[in-house]
């Protein structure tokens, strides 16, 4: 199934999926464009001819237009329709993916941005790690291909295992926003993932709208910086080595994957 036939039926489940639940409700055009494309663009391809799609799909908008979006069916409905054109294109999940939706100012009104990734771990596993923040990052090897989203319209290549952010100018990355700190945070490399430390700043590091003082980060993953989005992700990540091999996900009825709703947005410092 190429893009435009992936795009004409993903617009066609979600056209019948809202005339059943959402009468008068319509997904843009944009939307399903680029929900098709992170289908493919994504997909990881194996020597066995095996097609993993993403199974982390995390939506940028405008904060004015996800308020629109605060509806759990309605992004239900898109993951339905996710879920079924991926099946139907033969593509397999290594768990059952996710939809998110985070408000990132810079978004243009009528646009978006689509981040899809795949989430190596169980959504059940825990976030946290015990760790002395006083000893430095560890020898083994940075994620492959990670990178940050900054406010959904830069993206930052993760290549060392110690990255500082902050307003500071010998920060590796230099976010110039009267909210961010001199130095905000850190991400560290520890057993080949990267976590995110707070460092004591201002306006707080939070993931997943949940304020934290250090956190194991993983693709989709959407961390706020006193209200400065940066989105997590990891292009092609390694299979998981207790994974022999991957199963469609079951062709889903009533029983539709979870959606999580997230809003990462936090109080802005006032310029001085």
């Amino acid at each position: 199934m190429n893009l435009k036939e992936l795009e004409a039926r993903l617009q066609t489940l979600i056209e019948v999926d809202l005339l059943n639940l959402l009468p008068g409700k319509k997904v843009d055009d944009i939307i399903v464009q680029k929900l098709a494309a992170s289908i493919q663009l994504n997909s990881i391809s194996h020597d066995d001819g095996t097609i993993i799609a993403p199974n982390v799909y995390t939506l940028l908008m405008n904060p004015v237009t996800s308020a629109n979006w605060q509806n759990s069916q309605l992004l239900r409905v898109l993951l339905h329709s996710i879920t079924t054109v991926a099946e139907e294109a033969g593509f397999r999940f290594t768990i059952s993916p996710t939809l998110t939706i985070s408000p990132v100012e810079k978004i243009p009104l009528n646009d978006a941005q689509i981040v899809a990734s795949h989430r190596i771990e169980s959504m059940a596993e825990t976030n946290a790690i015990p760790l002395d923040t006083e000893s430095h990052a560890d020898n083994s090897k940075s994620p492959e291909k990670a990178f940050l989203i900054v406010e959904g319209v830069k993206v930052f290549p993760l290549v060392l295992p110690v990255v500082n952010i902050g307003r500071r100018l010998d920060n590796q990355l230099i976010i110039d926003d009267p909210r961010i700190s001199r130095s905000h945070a850190q991400l560290r490399t520890i057993n080949g993932r990267y976590t995110v430390f707070d460092l004591n700043s201002t306006g707080g590091t939070f993931v997943n709208g949940q304020r934290t003082n250090q956190s194991v980060l993983y693709p989709g993953d959407v961390i706020s910086l006193a209200g400065v989005a940066l989105i997590f992700g990891q292009d092609g990540p390694p299979p998981r080595p207790d994974l022999k091999e991957t199963a469609p996900l079951p062709r889903v009825s009533d029983d539709w994957p979870t959606v999580f709703i997230k809003d990462t947005s936090t109080a802005k410092i006032r310029k001085k």
